[in-house]
C-alpha cells in the first residue's frame, strides 16, 4: 500500500506517519509512505526504508500530480496555512488552502484513468467552518457560516471532497478537528496557539501569555485522539459516512481557567508562575466566536473516541512531548 501525507513533516503529519509505520493503516501493510511538505522536517523521523520525503509547493499542480502517482492507495491532506496567517495574507491562504486542495483532489481524480478504484482521501477541516449565532453544541448538521478566510477555505474544501466523492473521483472523508492541545514546538500564527502555549511553555520552564479570559470555553482534543481519528477514518468504508462525507470529530469542553488549573496540578506553583494574563481583544473576539461544545453522535457511532478531560490531555503531553520540548526550548 502506498500512502501520501501532505503536510507530512508538520505536527500532525509526522504523528500520523509514525502511527502508520508502527501499526499499519487498517487497510493492509504500508509498503511506501510519502511525506510531502514545503520544508524539511524540524523534528526527527524514524529510520525506515518505507519512508520517502518530498519537498515542494502544494499548489503546484504538476508537482502534486507527480506526488500522487499511479499506485497511490490513500492520501491524508493535512497541508494548510494556519488561521491567523490565512487571515493576514488572503492570497496565500487561498493559494494553499483552496488551490492546494483542488490540486490534491484533481491528482486523485486523475488516478481513475489508470486505477479503477479511487484512492481514499482524509481531509483535515476545522471548527472554523462554523460561525455566527451558534447552537449550544455544533455538529454535522450545523450550518457552515465561517467568519474568517481560513474557515471559508476549509468549508470550500469540505464541499469539494463531498462533490468529488459523489462523482466517484475520490473516496473522501472530511474531518472537522477540534482545537488540538497540547501542540509541541513553538507558537504559530493560529488564533488558538495560546491554548497550547499556556501549558507547553510553563511545563518547559518558559513564560507564556494567555490573551483571553479564564471564563472563555473551548472545545479541545489531544494530539493522540486526533491521530487516532485520522487513521480510524482511513479504515472506514466510504459507505459508512452516508450522504455526507463531512464529520465533526468528538472533543470536550473546558474553560481556559480550568486549563490553567490543570497546569498547576501537573507542574506545581513553579510552572503556574510562568503563566500571565494579558487580554487581547482581537484574539478574544475570534475565540469567543468558536463553538463551546460539540455534538458528535454520528462520529461516536462510527467508533471515534474523545479525551476524558484536560488533566488527561496534559498527561499525554508530558508523556509524549515534554522531554523533547525541553530540549527544543533549551
Amino acid at each position: 500500500m502506498r500512502i501520501v501525507i501532505t503536510g507530512g513533516c508538520g505536527f500532525l503529519g509526522r504523528r500520523v506517519a509514525i502511527r502508520l509505520l508502527e501499526q499499519g493503516s487498517g487497510l493492509g501493510p504500508v509498503d511506501e509512505l510519502v511525506l510531502f511538505d514545503n520544508a524539511a522536517p524540524a523534528l526527527p523521523l524514524p529510520e525506515d526504508r518505507r519512508l520517502r520525503l518530498i519537498t515542494g509547493d502544494i499548489a503546484d499542480r504538476d508537482t502534486v500530480r507527480r506526488l500522487i502517482a499511479p499506485g497511490t492507495d490513500a492520501v491524508f491532506h493535512l497541508a494548510a496555512v494556519v488561521s491567523g496567517q490565512a487571515e493576514a495574507d488572503t492570497d496565500l491562504g487561498y493559494r494553499v488552502n483552496l488551490d492546494g486542495t483542488r490540486a490534491v483532489l484533481d491528482a486523485c481524480r486523475a488516478l481513475g484513468q489508470t486505477d479503477p478504484k479511487p484512492p481514499r482521501l482524509v481531509f483535515a477541516s476545522s471548527l472554523a467552518v462554523y460561525g455566527g449565532a451558534l447552537p449550544a453544541a455544533v455538529g454535522d448538521d450545523t450550518a457552515l457560516y465561517p467568519q474568517t478566510s481560513y474557515g471559508t477555505q476549509k468549508a470550500l474544501g469540505e464541499l469539494l471532497v463531498n462533490d468529488y466523492s459523489r462523482k466517484g473521483f475520490v473516496d473522501g472523508r472530511a474531518l472537522r478537528l477540534p482545537t488540538v492541545v497540547v501542540r509541541p514546538g513553538r507558537p504559530n500564527r493560529a488564533a488558538s496557539t495560546f491554548a497550547s502555549s499556556m501549558i507547553r511553555e510553563p511545563l518547559a520552564g518558559q513564560d507564556a501569555v494567555c490573551p483571553v479570559t479564564p471564563e472563555t470555553v473551548m472545545a479541545l482534543a489531544s494530539p493522540r485522539r486526533i491521530v487516532d481519528g485520522l487513521v480510524h477514518a482511513l479504515g472506514l468504508p466510504g459507505a459508512a459516512f452516508g450522504a455526507s462525507r463531512s464529520l465533526q470529530l468528538p472533543g470536550f469542553s473546558v474553560a481556559v481557567g480550568e486549563m490553567a488549573a490543570a497546569l498547576r496540578r501537573a507542574g506545581g506553583a513553579a510552572a503556574a508562575a510562568h503563566l500571565s494574563w494579558q487580554p487581547d481583544p482581537l484574539i478574544q473576539a475570534i475565540v469567543s466566536g468558536w463553538p463551546r461544545a460539540l455534538a458528535t453522535p454520528r462520529a461516536e457511532a462510527l467508533g471515534f473516541g474523545r479525551d476524558r478531560d484536560i488533566d488527561e490531555v496534559v498527561r499525554f503531553f508530558i508523556e509524549d512531548d515534554l522531554p523533547l520540548q525541553r530540549q527544543f526550548a533549551g
